[in-house]
């Protein structure tokens, strides 16, 4: 039987060819979440622990335990109680004059779906419904004081100052305890998704007061996640520079391993920091005055089926004839880069941190950052990817030009490599040592071909990220059918790629797995002329692996986001054009036609 042998040159692509096909599978089966998740116990000791350590533990803001049920009479309260209405650029809604909570919100610039009558997405919700989601403030005595006559979740408010709450024109709340203090909470929004909240309290009774002021969001039942390990959803935090993310399960976790602990959570802020709740696209999120101490407390009620994370501000005396307040901020609504970035800039620290960048945050950032300006600079997201994928090429150039000129210098020294495989026989050592002189002689890297292709991994890891994460590229459109780029390929056969209105297979079912898009058939058909730059292996098992690599891309890539997969179409036009120029510039004519004429001829049949 004749025997085929493996030239180096083959070894490398197909060494190439495999590890990205393996680092691919593992990244996205097998590889463990991206996002570690942090113990609380572990990095800060119990809850007696962290109060020796100096953390003052401040009493429960509803002074109820969690196995305390929800008032019923409360609810109907809640439902009875006047409103004051939210109305701005970004955001509409209204506030509950009972508890005085922020619990209906919803984005006006974004819809549930790219359907033209799709509503849209609604963030906040009253405590009377499913998936409550609300925000509060209020005020916990540290003396004597009964806790009556500090507002909480019950008070009812009146109106002081304001109408309707929006920019420029801020909503005063008044609550008077007939005691000798007098409540005010005076709430601001601006343009965007930021809250100003001012709780103040003014002392007209003959002693002084010592009161804790308090703010928390909470989250009745485990809200539906989208459950990807690249993604992080639950609560994130920045406690004195440090980022910490939660995962809605282990803050569960802790309160079974801690039943009779009302803190389950509880971390001091000796600098900055903010503490909420993050989705895939947005966010709510509590933010002190920075510089100033504060504790955060994350929590769960088994009985309640409620998450919260609460804001511990210090605690304020109030002499007689005085008065004290104290600021905090609440960001509610949609995790845009450039808002963030802003928030950042006028002194909320690394909140731009609260978008979750991954591990390769070092790629992910700047790839979106330059995506960001070049689809502000075209006005769409899908040209912005193909502009991008040019200049990543271009930067890369150089070494792509170094690694298609050594793999033509391979191509070169096949003549010699025939001669001293034939005089090294099954002597191994001397065709390494051989081997290696000839590299040496000839300036060549027998590696250089792999680099490109492994620089492309984390490449293509990041800019999956950016486009899986980012709301940017959330109903991003291109062009035609393909109207939102962070959604799979909407075309297939059944629609006759587009050209029809009619509806594709469910993405993810085994229907959209065979009946695969037109994006995904131009991807293995470029991935298939760009291996025809050049003959195919001789050994049949790489030839065999080669055939049917763009195929299998094809389809293993077809249920992805349709963003990414025209990052790797344009990669590889861009690659076929780089390696036809570079190897016509070595001497070397790459025959495309004749080896794809070569590609359907029969195989010989192997001779005993």
């Amino acid at each position: 039987m004749v025997a085929y042998k493996m030239d180096d040159q083959n070894k490398n692509l197909i060494l190439a060819t495999a590890l990205s096909f393996l680092v691919i599978m593992v990244w996205f089966f097998i590889f463990p979440p991206e996002d570690q998740v942090v113990d609380p116990i572990a990095q800060n000791g119990s809850s007696e622990q962290v109060q020796s350590a100096g953390v003052t533990a401040p009493p429960r803001a509803d002074g109820a335990t969690p196995q305390t049920a929800p008032l019923t009479a409360e609810a109907t309260a809640l439902e009875d109680a006047p409103r004051v209405k939210i109305d701005s650029p970004e955001l509409s809604g209204s506030l509950t004059l009972l508890g005085g909570r922020i619990d209906d919100l919803s984005l006006k610039s974004y819809n549930e779906t790219i359907e033209a009558d799709s509503d849209i997405v609604t963030l906040l919700i009253p405590e009377t419904k499913d998936n409550a989601y609300y925000a509060l403030q209020g005020w916990v005595p540290a003396g004597d004081i009964p806790a009556d006559q500090v507002p909480d979740k019950s008070t009812l408010w009146s109106v002081e100052t304001g109408d309707v709450l929006s920019p420029g024109s801020p909503v005063t709340l008044r609550w008077d305890n007939d005691s000798g203090l007098i409540f005010r909470r005076n709430i601001e929004i601006d343009e965007k998704f930021m809250f100003s909240i001012t709780q103040s309290v003014e002392n007209t009774g003959a002693e002084a007061v010592e009161l804790f002021p308090y703010s928390y969001i909470a989250r009745h039942g485990e809200p539906e996640v989208i459950g990807f390990f690249i993604l992080h959803e639950g609560v994130v935090r920045l406690t004195n520079g440090r980022l910490d993310e939660i995962d809605y399960d282990d803050i569960a976790d802790l309160s079974k391993d801690r039943p009779n602990d009302n803190d389950s959570e509880r971390v001091q802020l000796t600098e900055d920091g903010w503490v909420g709740f993050t989705d895939k696209n947005w966010m709510t999120t509590l933010i002190p005055e920075q510089g100033k101490p504060a504790t955060t407390v994350t929590k769960f009620y088994p009985g309640f089926n409620t998450y919260r994370t609460e804001l511990w501000q210090d605690a304020l005396t109030v002499a007689p004839g005085a008065s004290a307040e104290v600021n905090t901020m609440l960001f509610a609504g949609a995790k845009e880069w450039e808002t963030i970035r802003n928030y950042q800039d006028n002194g909320v620290t690394k909140f731009i941190e609260s978008i979750d960048w991954g591990w390769f945050a070092i790629l992910t950032k700047p790839i979106f950052r330059v995506l960001h300006w070049l689809n502000a600079l075209i006005g769409n997201m899908g040209w912005a990817i193909i502009v991008l994928t040019l200049l990543i090429k271009a930067i890369l150039l150089p070494l792509a030009y170094k690694s298609y000129v050594s793999m033509a210098k391979m191509k070169e020294l096949q003549p010699e490599m025939e001669k001293l495989k034939e005089s090294a026989g099954d002597d191994r050592q001397k065709m390494q040592q051989g081997m290696m002189k000839l590299y040496k002689d000839n300036k060549v890297n027998p590696a250089a071909g792999c680099l490109p292709i492994l620089l492309q991994i984390p490449i293509f890891f990041s800019l999956y990220k950016v486009i899986f994460v980012t709301i940017e590229l959330r109903h991003a459109p291109w062009f035609g059918p393909f109207q939102d780029l962070s959604a799979p390929d909407p075309t297939s056969i059944m629609n006759f790629f587009g050209l029809l209105p009619l509806g594709s297979p469910e993405p993810g079912s085994l229907m959209a797995l065979i009946f695969i898009g037109v994006l995904p058939l131009i991807l293995g058909v470029s991935m298939w002329l760009q291996q025809k730059l050049n003959p195919a292996p001789t050994d049949p098992t790489q030839a065999m692996i080669f055939a049917w690599m763009p195929w299998v891309f094809m389809f293993m890539l077809g249920s992805f986001a349709s963003g990414l997969v025209v990052y790797w179409i344009a990669n590889n036009v861009i690659t076929f054009i780089q390696q036809y120029a570079i190897m016509r510039s070595q001497g070397y004519k790459p025959d495309l036609f004749g080896n794809i004429r070569a590609s359907f001829k029969p195989k010989p049949k192997t001779e005993e």
